[in-house]
């Protein structure tokens, strides 16, 4: 078997292997039980004394999402604050300028909401201040924020008949301290040993074996570095992300970074079953996102290493596959299975340019933000599954002529109109932005208060048109990735993907905790002979063909303008 392969198999078991007993370690954050992370109790009960807030206090879903919208918009009121005046600022070793407030305004939200589609470049663009008081702040909070969610949702489903789903203080804080924070130390660590910088010094002056003078720029990356993983954020100290050698230098860090994005989106499955105490009903979770994954990972292994077909017409043998915008100490397996991971579990970091990849590769990363639940982000993976779970309970209870239930719970007409809008709201978005930005570049092309002359898309026709929909796919998502033929720096992009990221962010998140909490407060019915089993193969091949019919409905043409005509276009 090739050894490429065989490293990437071993990832993934790694991560899967790692994931199971730190789901259970969750499950116990979550439940309040005793662990071996207790010793961070005294700082946490530090902070609410000082902030006056009371952990113990019931909230109901409203409450909840009350304080989880509440506090995120002071965040993004100093996170702006902060950049647009980043350049007068201390911690500025290399005299970086302020943010524009347009760049401003897309940076902070997109940080914000877990996104990190960073429309400056990292060395540039921000400061070592704005770094760690913005942007590394704003990826704890914001992974944070979704494992909390997530937490809100495993209490409604707990709860035979409940209106409490948890205090978001005291399970947000939990989130950082027991879980994220004691992860990244691990991660950091390996990175800093393997040559990633961690120290507050400007840039430095050497000479490359060309005889080139080049200045490299450092700072503490490797504490960002780990966040941005862990939380499953994206965002690159370095403009290159992880494609730079001193952000992810060796092959090592590379799988450490793999499994560290990967780890906690699957763990949070098994966090599910250990904290209900349904074990199954995580297992066809896990299997159902699982094939889902390798729908999408395999073929795009696939292409990358039969190579370009339009190198091939030339008679240029590819021995080594796709290397087109790929580091050579990676190859195009492990960049393969991590550009399509990367987009699955909506991390969007990056080891090679995902704009070089091979059509059918492009079009599998499209997909996995497009469908944004195998796996997915850090709490919102499962959110988003549930959403699709809740219209297959409501279809199979159409089918079998029964009311649809839920873990004891009839789902009625007021869930199912929630989980419609929010299965439609990331087509809306994603298809309504690619179609304002095409209209908007072929009527004004040279429009002053969009986008300057020749700055707007570097490559014509289909994938052209595949930069523009990654472009708004990647912020309905949270994943921040791009097609980096676009420029994306000018108020029009700046703009209106602040409005999809902000959009995609809180109203998916906002439709499942709210449909939890409505369920949890219904009259709990104990299952009989007729109860449908959620649990079960069936269901879960339900579910999946729900996933499938509803994105094949909502994006096969824009994909059909797209990715695939290149891919035929190449043939």
């Amino acid at each position: 078997m090739n050894t490429e392969i065989i490293g990437v198999a071993f990832t993934y078991v790694l991560t899967v292997l790692l994931a199971i007993p730190l789901g259970k370690y969750i499950s116990k954050v979550f439940g309040g039980e005793k662990i071996w992370s207790d010793f961070m109790a005294p700082l946490e009960r530090f902070f609410f004394k000082f902030s006056g807030i009371n952990p113990k206090q019931e909230m109901n879903w409203k409450q909840f999402l009350k304080a989880l919208l509440t506090i995120n918009m002071v965040w993004f009121v100093l996170g702006f604050l902060l950049l647009v005046f980043q350049g007068f600022l201390p911690l500025n070793p290399d005299g970086n300028p302020n943010m524009t407030p347009d760049l401003a305004f897309n940076t902070v939200i997109s940080f914000m909401i877990n996104c990190d589609l960073q429309h400056y470049s990292g060395e540039a663009g921000v400061t070592y201040l704005t770094q760690l008081l913005v942007i590394n702040f704003l990826m704890f909070v914001s992974a944070a924020t979704g494992i909390t969610a997530l937490a809100a949702l495993f209490n409604g489903l707990k709860a035979k008949t409940t209106t409490n789903v948890g205090n978001f203080w005291d399970i947000f804080v939990k989130t950082n301290t027991r879980i994220l924070l004691p992860l990244c130390v691990v991660v950091s660590i390996i990175l800093i040993f393997n040559g990633t910088p961690a120290s507050y010094e400007g840039k430095d002056s050497i000479i490359t074996l060309q005889g080139d003078h080049v200045q490299i720029s450092r700072g503490p990356a490797a504490g960002m570095i780990a966040i941005k993983h862990i939380g499953t954020n994206g965002g690159g100290w370095f403009g290159a992300n992880s494609a730079h050698p001193l952000e992810n230098p060796n092959y090592f860090t590379a799988v450490t970074e793999l499994v560290a994005q990967v780890l906690i989106p699957i763990a949070m499955i098994f966090a599910l079953g250990f904290y209900l105490n349904r074990k199954k009903l995580s297992y066809v979770i896990y299997g159902v996102m699982t094939i889902g994954m390798l729908c999408l990972v395999v073929p795009s292994l696939i292409s990358e290493l039969n190579g370009n077909p339009a190198i091939e017409k030339m008679g240029i043998s590819q021995p080594t596959g796709a290397m087109e915008g790929k580091e050579v100490r990676f190859g195009p397996a492990l960049s393969g299975y991590w550009s399509t991971m990367t987009t699955i579990i909506s991390t969007g970091s990056v080891n090679s340019m995902h704009d070089s990849s091979m059509p059918a590769s492009g079009m599998f990363q499209l997909l996995g933000m497009m469908i944004n639940s195998f796996y997915g982000g850090c709490g919102v993976g499962i959110l988003n599954y549930y959403i699709y779970l809740i219209i297959a309970v409501f279809i199979s209870g159409l089918m079998v002529g029964r009311t649809p239930e839920f873990m004891g719970h009839k789902v009625e007409a007021r869930e199912v109109k929630i989980a419609a809008l929010i299965t439609l709201l990331s087509p809306l978005l994603i298809l309504a932005g690619t179609a304002i930005s095409s209209y908007v570049i072929v009527n004004h092309p040279a429009a002053d208060w969009a986008v300057k002359p020749g700055n707007w898309l570097n490559n014509p026709s289909f994938h052209g048109f595949s930069e523009m929909l990654y472009e708004y796919t990647s912020s309905n998502a949270n994943n921040g990735s791009g097609f980096e033929g676009l420029g994306d720096n000018n108020i029009f992009w700046n703009v209106t993907t602040g409005f999809v990221l902000i959009l995609g962010r809180f109203l998916p998140i906002i439709g499942p905790v709210a449909i939890a909490g409505l369920l949890a407060g219904k009259k709990y019915i104990p299952e009989s002979a007729g109860t449908l089993k959620t649990d079960s193969i069936t269901f879960g091949v339900m579910t999946l063909t729900v996933i499938i019919i509803i994105n094949a409905l909502s994006y096969f043409p824009a994909l059909a303008l797209g990715p695939i005509a290149e891919y035929f276009t190449m043939k």
